[in-house]
């Protein structure tokens, strides 16, 4: 027998871990809370009988959004002391996220700000049933409910959410040439040619976490957005540059005060136009932008 064989428990895991991330992070908005999460799952994972698991992808995934539920509620009241808004935690992503066109929508800075307002039950079931097609029965063993009340669940869930993102999906081409648009007219101080690729009633979210200097609320309307931006940048006082990112599977920005990250924007685009911007500033948070987290919805 090779010494050096893998365990069944520790190959399955394995195998399973990039989805297990993915569901996790998609539920929880941040990738240390994810990571620690994964731990959680790991360590009641190698106490299972595996000959009693029948699939043990849906099994693992069971675990996991168990153990992220539970994290959920705790972080849900750790938001709530939170200074300005909360966005989720901008990951670097590869290519095959971009072109996995459901996964990537699911997981722009848009959708899953949308998702911040939903009960921590909710989204469990929004996540694992739009995101990862998840069935109902082991939904329902997951959140400790029936399926009948999974499905209810998630069909208000889905409403709710629905009612909030636009109609119209966006192809990446078209999101990459507003946010090109965007980066030029930034670049070169373009004032109208930024209020052109503005949607009239964009809005602007921040999040500095009480750590670097962010709205408090969200800025709406181009011209507000437009004087809020050159007043930060008038404040700052340095030299800002900008290059261009994939985040979270759709186009972002990475932006330098000084050489220095400074944050991360992302966008919402809508009928080719920027209808939302998400500033992410607090450092905590910029992590895991300069090498690529590896997400799956399989």
């Amino acid at each position: 027998m090779n010494d050096h064989a893998t365990d069944p428990a520790t190959e399955a895991f394995v195998a399973h871990r990039d989805l297990l991330f993915t569901v996790a992070y998609e539920m929880l908005g941040s990738a240390a809370d994810a990571e620690d999460v994964l731990q959680e799952a790991w360590l009641r994972w190698v106490k299972v009988d595996l000959e009693q698991v029948r699939d043990q992808r849906s099994y693992l995934v069971r675990i996991a959004t168990r153990q992220a539920l539970n994290r959920l509620r705790t972080l849900k009241r750790r938001k709530e002391a939170y200074v300005g808004p909360w966005l989720p935690e901008p990951l670097l992503t590869a290519p095959d996220v971009a072109e996995d066109v459901e996964l990537s929508e699911n997981l722009s800075l848009a959708l899953m700000f949308i998702l911040e307002t939903l009960s921590p039950t909710e989204r469990a079931v929004f996540v694992l049933r739009e995101v990862f097609d998840i069935g109902y029965d082991d939904i329902a063993a997951a959140i400790d409910k029936t399926p009948a009340a999974a499905r209810q669940i998630a069909h208000r869930a889905r409403r709710h959410v629905d009612a909030r993102r636009p109609r119209t999906p966006v192809s990446q081409e078209e999101a990459r040439a507003a946010s090109d648009s965007f980066q030029q007219a930034l670049v070169t101080g373009d004032l109208q040619g930024l209020l052109d690729v503005l949607a009239p009633d964009v809005v602007f979210v921040s999040d500095g976490g009480g750590l670097k200097l962010a709205a408090l609320r969200p800025v709406v309307g181009a011209d507000k957005v437009l004087r809020y931006m050159a007043g930060s940048v008038a404040k700052a006082g340095g030299a800002f540059t900008s290059e261009p990112t994939t985040v979270n599977g759709n186009p972002g920005l990475v932006l330098r005060l000084d050489g220095v990250i400074d944050g991360v924007l992302a966008f919402r685009v809508e009928n080719a136009r920027v209808a939302g911007l998400y500033y992410v500033r607090n450092p905590e948070k910029l992590t895991r932008v300069e090498s690529e987290t590896p997400l799956t919805s399989r």
